[in-house]
């Protein structure tokens, strides 16, 4: 399988050492933001650089496209890729509007090419734990989540832009599809968003903070918080799970199991080697027509939930997702 790769950070790299290791593949071309880093990046791995990603993609020897660059550009590279007749493989979010997600997975179909969208929380060890161990609390009614990440001075990266990041629970789709996953449909959201930025700049924020409710289909209710940047003064990653038998108790590394009678601890495993694992598993469908543990469908469910937040904390209304 010959590959093209979009891209230039951590994704990226261990995409490409992914691909490297595996005698399946073979990492051909690559293009990024910077000059001097994609030439730097690509000989590395010992791939040709392509000036943009419109030349990547037009090359007849790329069979895979990979994207793992800024969220704003996802969906004009994978619509791109699709239209050339190549396979994409594109970090989460596979869109920033729920609409073009929609026009992409039906450009999917229509030209039969793969189009996977890397959820790497659903193979963690720490989300099968927690699956593993539900049965055990009886049926679950309320969840918080937690994800607060102080960075004092505030980084100047793209993830901390509106317009090339998303709404923060877009950008950050993972701490919603993880619940989605467990719990199953949404039924209405309500959400509050703030931002705070020094130089008053539009779209660029040195902090961000996050507050959803979610009510499921099954009268769960999950309170989901996620921030970061200067504002926040004590890191948090805590996820609490109550069922009518008992509780699931995360904090960081660890984690237990709550019931009557006893408080055990949980094996959280190790969170090392996810993406070596997508793309493990993404050769193995295209070789071998091995399915996936991820369907593009269920990445825009979760970007649907995300986009309703999006316009509950805009417009101060619940939203109810269709």
């Amino acid at each position: 399988m010959k590959v093209g790769l979009v891209g230039t950070g951590y994704a990226a790299k261990v995409r490409a050492e992914a691909f490297q290791a595996d005698p399946r593949s073979h990492l051909i071309a690559m293009t990024g933001h910077d000059a001097n880093k994609t030439a730097e990046f690509a000989q590395s791995y010992g791939a040709e650089v392509e000036t943009t990603y419109a030349d990547l993609i037009q090359r007849a020897d790329i069979d895979l496209v990979v994207i793992a660059t800024i969220n704003r550009d996802h969906a004009a590279i994978a619509r791109a890729a699709l239209s050339t007749g190549k396979h994409v493989v594109v970090e989460y979010p596979l869109a920033l509007a729920v609409s073009e997600a929609k026009e992409l997975l039906a450009l999917a179909q229509t030209q039969q090419k793969l189009l996977h969208v890397e959820h790497i929380e659903l193979l963690s060890s720490i989300h099968l734990a927690i699956r593993s161990a539900l049965p055990q609390i009886g049926t679950p009614f309320y969840v918080r989540y937690s994800d607060l990440v102080p960075k004092r001075p505030a980084p100047a990266k793209w993830t901390y832009q509106l317009d090339l990041f998303g709404f923060p629970l877009v950008g950050a789709l993972s701490r919603l599809n993880r619940l989605i996953d467990l719990f199953g449909a949404v039924k209405t959201v309500s959400c509050q968003a703030r931002y705070w930025s020094k130089s008053g700049a539009i779209n660029a924020y040195d902090s961000c903070l996050c507050t959803a409710q979610l009510r499921f289909v099954s009268g769960l209710v999950a309170d989901v918080t996620y921030g970061k940047g200067e504002a926040l003064w004590q890191a948090e990653r805590t996820l609490t799970i109550h069922g009518d038998q008992g509780a699931i108790a995360l904090n960081g590394e660890t984690g237990i199991l709550i019931q009557l009678d006893q408080t055990s601890p949980l094996e959280l495993g190790s969170r090392r080697g996810l993406f070596a694992q997508d793309t493990a598993q993404v050769l193995n469908h295209l070789l071998d027509g091995t399915p996936l543990y991820v369907t593009p469908q269920v990445s825009l469910y979760a970007l649907t939930v995300a986009d309703a937040a999006r316009q509950s904390a805009e417009t101060g209304t619940v939203i109810t997702i269709d």
